[in-house]
């Protein structure tokens, strides 16, 4: 019995992991959203170190004694991998995994594993392979030791053959167009959709926010629809539509995916489809989490993200979402001063819907 037990326990394991973060004058958050990703992806916090200074070597992206010290503490800490709170380039991961022993990767692979687990239409499927493949184009170098080669001969017999790492970089590269070609025909079907729905005469609002900020569950509540909520990142990675209606006048509300700082470029590319929900929406409702310390930085994230699709100009109404969940030190004051008008809800209780219902609906009529 106790064999049996051991290998269950093996089995439930989680991967417990070593987080390594920037100086907090380069990213005040600290390790709060990274620990915050791994939980959603089912690993465990072995430890963590945030560096007091990065002075940046062309080997490990800092000294060779700091980067010793951390693979010390993550082997202290038991822990099954290193996860960079930053960009790490091919060639430093794999100098990284030498000098480890242990797989050490960044927070954009932890990102589009999280995306690859939460990815359930076909769009989204292609949309998250497409990302991990253009991601993983440069990296494949470290999955080989000696590169041996699958087919040659003897020297001067024949060509000395293609190694395994060019096959596969070649059968990446094909895979990429292959995605990119069928992406392409689910986005014109896509297109196909909107242009039916704006074939209708209703106006349209994008919930938009940082990741969890609560907007599945105000879309819920505002609709009575049934959106997956859950107290996880990217809970939702389509766009999800469905009518309301409000003061007698009929409105489309969509869903859109969260946004969060340091979005992996492959995975802005592949979901830019997603995002123009946003773009040719007639106005936003952004949501912003007012019970979370970093609300602020995150809504600035959010600013970003809606220039870089173009959607920043776009009549806006802001709602301080969680404000049942505000804490005694967090100041409700920095967030009103920096969005004047935002209306306090909880899509939870329902507080404030009321009266998110009567801005919308002016914002509608104007």
């Amino acid at each position: 019995m106790k064999k049996i037990y051991d290998l269950e326990a093996e089995e439930n394991k989680k991967t417990r992991a070593f987080l390594v973060g920037l100086p907090l004058l380069q990213n005040p958050g600290g390790l709060a959203e990274l620990d915050g990703l791994i939980w959603t992806l089912g690993m465990e916090n072995a430890g963590q170190m945030i560096l007091q200074r990065l002075d940046v070597q062309p080997a490990y992206g800092m000294g060779s004694g700091k980067a010793k010290e951390i693979c010390q503490a993550a082997q202290e800490a038991e822990a099954d991998c290193i996860i960079m709170d930053w960009e790490l380039d091919p060639t430093k991961q794999r100098n990284w995994e030498k000098l480890a022993k242990i797989p050490v990767f960044d927070r954009q692979e932890v990102i589009i594993r999280i995306f690859a687990s939460r990815a359930s239409t076909k769009e989204a499927v292609l949309q998250v392979e497409l990302a991990r493949l253009e991601y993983s184009l440069p990296r494949l170098a470290h999955m080989y030791g000696d590169l041996a080669r699958q087919r040659g001969g003897n020297y001067g017999s024949k060509g000395a053959g293609e190694k395994q790492l060019e096959l596969d970089r070649r059968q990446t590269r094909l895979k990429i167009q292959q995605l990119k070609a069928e992406l392409a025909k689910v986005r014109q079907n896509r297109a196909t959709q909107r242009k039916r729905r704006q074939k209708i005469p209703l106006p349209t609002i994008a919930l938009c926010g940082y990741t969890n900020a609560g907007k599945s569950s105000l879309m819920n509540a505002l609709t009575g629809s049934d959106t997956l909520v859950e107290n996880k990142l990217f809970a939702t990675l389509d766009p999800l539509t469905r009518r309301i209606k409000l003061a007698g006048a009929e409105i489309l509300l969509t869903d859109t995916v969260g946004f969060i700082s340091n979005l992996p470029h492959q995975l802005i590319d592949a979901f830019k489809s997603t995002l123009e929900e946003a773009a040719i929406s007639d106005a936003l409702l952004i949501v912003i989490d007012a019970s979370d310390p970093n609300a602020l930085s995150q809504a600035k994230t959010v600013k970003d993200v809606l220039q870089e699709i173009g959607a920043d100009e776009k009549k806006t109404l802001v709602a301080l979402n969680k404000i049942d969940a505000v804490e005694e030190g967090v100041c409700l004051a920095l967030l009103k001063d920096e969005f004047v008008g935002a209306v306090e809800i909880s899509a939870k209780t329902g507080l404030g819907l009321g009266l998110l219902k009567e801005r919308i609906s002016a914002i509608i009529k104007e």
